[in-house]
């Protein structure tokens, strides 16, 4: 029942409701941890959620910052992706508990379409954040996912059944014509999302790992020169201790600067939370 700090795209991350994906995704930082298409389901709803209502009572009145400005947020999928797996979930009673919370606000990320949840109404204490990447890259590094712009149309859906809806630009994949197809994205993305208020956007560039290399090469996985390239990388241990590889610090500086410069030359509403 660990609630751990996060302070990015949430206040805190809570206990997992699920761990592991049946995605097979090549960049998955899950699957650095886990055996592949495995899928744990937690049982005990009830304590999960209880120890989420604990928590936040003994916090303090929330200050307002770049999670949300009224509600303590929670990541519910930081070890799976929830929508995906959403059949095996008490999902309803899930959002359920945060809809009718005073102070509690849940969150998670996806990269599918969950039709499901269009059926209910979270009356926004409940934000989805699609996972959107050029799709070129897609179709080789997260195959067997739904269509980059059919996630994108998806979000003027999910705003009017009452979601809450940011973008995940995540993993942001330095290649040749990187900045040409995100220019294409934006553009995309501006062009179809006609709901555009509220609808800001977190950025991780790319972090990888020795042991999901070697496994991707050894399962025969496309797309591994893209994302390991030592000549631009260095060595990165994690916030819990793991070590990975992150781009070199002076290049990934400046591909920050362009990613925003683009990016805010294109899609300005888009306010992006947080960028590294």
């Amino acid at each position: 029942m660990e609630i751990r700090e996060s302070g990015r795209s949430t206040d805190f991350i809570s206990p997992s409701f699920g761990y592991g994906c049946l995605l097979d995704c090549s960049y998955c930082y899950m699957k650095r941890h886990t055996d592949n298409n495995n899928l744990s389901i937690s049982k005990n709803v009830g304590d999960i959620l209880t120890a989420i209502n604990n928590h936040v009572m003994w916090l303090p009145k929330k200050a307002p910052n770049q999670t949300h400005e009224k509600y303590y947020t929670y990541d519910i999928a930081c070890n799976e992706d929830f929508a995906l797996h959403s059949k095996h979930h008490k999902w309803n009673e899930i959002f359920d508990f945060f809809k009718n919370h005073d102070t509690a606000y849940a969150s998670f990320a996806t990269k599918i379409i969950p039709t499901d949840f269009l059926d209910y109404n979270p009356n926004n204490k409940v934000r989805i954040r699609f996972s959107l990447m050029p799709q070129r890259l897609s179709s080789i590094l997260e195959p067997h996912t739904p269509q980059i712009i059919e996630r994108i149309k998806a979000i003027n859906l999910f705003k009017k059944a009452g979601y809450s809806v940011h973008i995940n630009f995540s993993p942001i994949v330095v290649y040749q014509e990187w900045l040409e197809d995100y220019e294409f994205l934006f553009k995309q993305i501006d062009h179809h999302v006609f709901d555009k208020e509220d609808v800001l956007s977190e950025c991780i560039f790319l972090t990888h790992n020795e042991k999901k290399h070697v496994d991707n090469l050894n399962a025969g996985r496309k797309g591994e020169e893209l994302l390991w390239v030592p000549q631009i990388q260095e060595s990165k241990i994690s916030g819990y201790g793991g070590e990975n590889i992150r781009y070199k610090r002076e290049l990934k500086r400046s591909w920050i600067q362009e990613f925003k410069q683009l990016h805010n030359k294109i899609i300005p509403w888009n306010t992006i939370r947080y960028i590294f």
